[in-house]
């Protein structure tokens, strides 16, 4: 008896001591699990998934100037009263370019007025694009700074917002819009947003 009473401090100092190794083993790897999935979901997620504030506000009230080579700058009135579209892009942007002949067919098609919001760009590197690629655009506002970008929320270039008549941002697409987009999202919610407008005029 007297022998374990002096062992038994020891085997459950041992045992005490086993089962800190196996916790400092455990909970790194506990954790890195937790980050693994968290990056799994973040790869996976489509970026035009992220949630924007403004969906279903008014939308942000700002008056540009042309760009270079337009005559016609863009204004938060311009883009009231009926359903339309705003681009944000620039010149330098590699992804607005790959999206930019899309524009070309909006604009050629006439369905639904597109604007263009132009992103920290050059004057005459803008004109340039336009003039080289085409321009789709009713209107163009030169956002030289920035600001009116912050204002919508922009994460970066390109961006595309629907508009609803009444003025509000009724959605929001982050990076290049591709053809699934356009015509499985982004058009149908025009056509929806048209109807409704109609629906409502007296």
């Amino acid at each position: 008896m007297a022998g374990n009473k002096t062992t038994s401090p020891e085997i459950q100092s041992q045992l005490t001591s086993e089962r800190r190794r196996g916790l400092m083993v455990a909970l790194p790897l506990a954790v890195f699990v937790a980050l693994a999935l968290v990056l799994g979901w973040g790869l996976t997620r489509n970026a035009d998934d992220i949630p924007s504030a403004l969906i279903g506000k008014p939308l942000p009230e700002f008056n540009l100037s042309p760009v270079k080579g337009r005559t016609l700058g863009l204004s938060s009135a311009d883009l009231r009263g009926q359903v339309s579209l705003l681009n944000v892009f620039a010149s330098w942007c590699v992804p607005c370019r790959e999206e930019h002949p899309l524009f070309m067919e909006i604009a050629q098609g006439g369905k639904v007025p597109l604007y263009g919001l132009n992103y920290k760009d050059q004057a005459r590197d803008v004109e340039k694009w336009l003039n080289t690629l085409g321009d789709p655009y009713t209107r163009t506002g030169a956002d030289l700074d920035g600001r009116v970008a912050i204002d919508w929320g922009v994460y970066g270039v390109p961006e595309t917002f629907v508009i609803g008549a009444d003025g509000r941002i009724a959605y929001k697409h982050i990076g290049p819009v591709t053809r699934e987009a356009l015509d499985k999202t982004i058009l149908p919610l025009v056509e929806r947003l048209q109807s409704e407008a109609r629906e409502q005029r007296p």
